[in-house]
């Protein structure tokens, strides 16, 4: 029997080989208008399908005829082809047009008698090797564009400033995209693993026609996903109805429907040094929490309740990793006061995208857990694997942790001086906001710890600042925790800390001004903060040395940044406490875990058809 660990490092292959890009489109970004993880995809030359109304009746039937046609057009019947009908086709030299036609129809008619919706209209299908895909899969941005995106990303420790942030996004969607669906253009486009005869795997098809169902019956495309946590959180119904009826499709193949199952091919896929573990995990919560969070509202109130979440998407990434709250908790808008020098600017983007990102409960705990992938599975400073990677199904990975559960909201404004584009020295000014008093201090907790791995050092003579010497996050940082807020700046120098935001690094055993609320109460959040696509390839970096002087912040005020309002006690049991790590196999998770842990780390390099 394989262990746990072992069995999420194959759920996660057969997951990520549908991940979809629910509105990618060519030369229009899936949540536009940001450009954050989208890309423009050229059409490569490839059979395109556009059902006939008798696809099934053109292709060599298996058991040797086609059943009768319906009168009028029910669920699980499309195009001439009913849902459990045998093809015979043959995909050893990748599909034709007429097996194309059938193999598309089949799989309508599957998907409209799993989910019991309707298709309005057929969706031409297209088949491209990986080859073709990642060469003309590219990422349009602003030089404002690029800088957002790369302090964005170096807040998260997870790309240097030595990067840059696009090119890692390119490189991660051109590895591990299986298909997607594109609502400008309405099509579908799957991507094979095959690189002379593209080849057909249902399963994700399967997905990519759900995503157009979605889209043709609740106008998903309409969805405000501006920020990385709002694309999750509205993936929380997008991808986790997606995935969950990827699930049953599966399960009614290895049932007894004729399948095209995915099949192993020599050569194609990304490889794990094609892809960025940091960024694949924060893109990947959806995929993970939506099959589980659907599935509940499914076996409550059946697919009725499932639909209504479309009129109600989740608000949160915290929505779906804690399905309780969907509903009840909602996340604070959290307002902010600029308060920089003359220098520092936030980059203005174009065409009505925000300024400012937002990570969420999922990004704040993937942060806190990317050491050990940095660290090559030899440190867990903060996060245990043990607690992350759960290896259960449908729920591979817990996003859920002892220093980001009582998150409540966020914000992140980048800022950039004249000289920025060249230099890439950069700052940022990140305000959270928690439910108690005490879920904020287990955060600084937290992010104390992860300064250390990285090296910080405290600053004499300064409160709660530190500096990291050199490195991609040779950097400044200030630390603030006043009540339900913590706000994070950062600056290239500690002198840029209070240019930056003024007030911070003060005086030790000074206060820099009195606190007061500026965020607004927790039931109207509308965040809307556009990302664009620009992350590099952040390049895994040794654990630096560190002291046991663990980097820790205590509370001062800082001006203009206030708390959120009242929360809950905030005592969190502690269920994901980093075990003492050794490359030997010591009291920590041990080297057979982090041996499996490193081929998690390679997830992408299956594979798949």
């Amino acid at each position: 029997m394989r262990s746990a660990l072992s069995a999420v490092v194959a759920g996660l292959v057969v997951l990520s080989a549908v991940a979809a890009l629910p509105a990618a489109a060519a030369g229009d970004p899936v949540d536009a208008p940001t450009t954050d993880r989208s890309s423009n995809t050229v059409g490569a030359s490839a059979a395109e399908a556009l059902q006939s109304d008798d696809a099934c009746a053109a292709a060599p039937v298996a058991n040797g005829s086609s059943p009768e046609n319906p009168d009028g057009d029910p669920l699980g019947w499309e195009n001439g082809c009913w849902y459990n009908e045998s093809i015979d086709v043959d995909r050893s030299d990748g599909l034709n047009d007429t097996e194309l036609d059938a193999v598309v129809a089949r799989g309508m008619a599957r998907v409209e008698q799993i989910r019991e919706l309707e298709f309005d209209e057929t969706v031409p299908v297209e088949v491209v090797s990986r080859e073709q895909f990642r060469a003309n899969t590219s990422y349009d941005a602003t030089t404002n564009g690029s800088l957002h995106q790369n302090v964005k990303w170096e807040a998260m420790l997870m790309v240097g400033e030595d990067t840059d942030a696009i090119s890692v996004q390119e490189s991660n969607t051109g590895a591990s995209v299986g298909g997607y669906y594109s609502p400008t253009e309405e099509r579908i486009v799957i991507v094979s693993e095959n690189t002379t005869s593209p080849k057909m795997n249902e399963i994700t098809l399967s997905q990519e026609l759900f995503h157009a169902l979605q889209d043709q019956r609740y106008n998903i495309s309409s969805y405000d996903q501006y920020t990385e946590e709002l694309h999750n959180a509205r993936d929380g119904i997008i991808e986790g109805d997606g995935n969950f009826v990827d699930q049953l499709y599966s399960q009614r193949c290895a049932a007894g429907w004729d399948c095209l199952m995915p099949q192993t091919q020599p050569g194609g896929g990304g490889g794990s040094a094609s892809v960025h573990q940091g960024l694949l995990l924060v893109t990947y919560q959806p995929y993970s929490d939506g099959p589980a969070f659907v599935r509940g509202i499914y076996e409550s109130e059946g697919w009725e309740g499932v639909n209504a979440v479309y009129e109600n998407p989740p608000a949160s990434t915290e929505q779906t990793i804690h399905p309780e709250k969907y509903g009840e908790d909602q996340p604070t808008n959290v307002s902010f006061a600029d308060t920089s020098g003359a220098d520092w600017t936030v980059p203005t983007l174009e065409n009505g995208t925000v300024d400012y990102a937002q990570f969420g409960e999922a990004g704040l705990a993937t942060m806190l857990f990317y050491p050990f992938y940095d660290s090559g599975g030899q440190a867990a400073p903060v996060v245990d694997p043990r607690s992350f990677i759960t290896g259960g199904s449908p729920d591979p990975l817990n996003y859920s942790t002892q220093y980001t559960d009582g998150w409540d909201g966020d914000r992140l404004y980048p800022y950039v001086t004249d000289d920025s584009a060249e230099t890439n020295e950069t700052g940022y000014v990140w305000k959270t906001v928690w439910d108690s008093e005490g879920d904020a201090t287990d955060f600084v907790e937290g992010y104390s710890m992860l300064l250390d791995y990285y090296g910080a050092q405290p600053v004499d003579d300064s409160a709660n600042t530190y500096r990291i010497a050199d490195g991609p996050y040779g950097d400044a940082f200030y630390v603030n925790h006043t009540g339900t807020t913590v706000t994070l700046v950062n600056a290239p120098s500690v002198e840029g800390l209070s240019e930056v935001r003024a007030g911070a690094a003060p005086a030790d055993g000074s206060t820099d001004g009195t606190d007061t609320a500026t965020d607004s109460g927790g039931d109207d959040e509308t965040a809307t903060d556009a990302e664009e696509t620009a992350t590099d390839t952040a390049t895994a970096t040794d654990a630096p040395e560190t002291d046991s002087d663990t980097a820790t912040a205590t509370e001062e005020p800082m001006a203009n940044d206030g708390g959120a309002g009242d929360g809950g006690d905030g005592a969190d049991e502690a269920t994901d406490e980093p075990a003492e790590t050794t490359a030997s196999g010591g009291p920590g998770f041990g080297l057979a875990v982090a041996l499996v842990a490193l081929a998690l780390a390679g997830l992408l390099a299956g594979r798949r058809e």
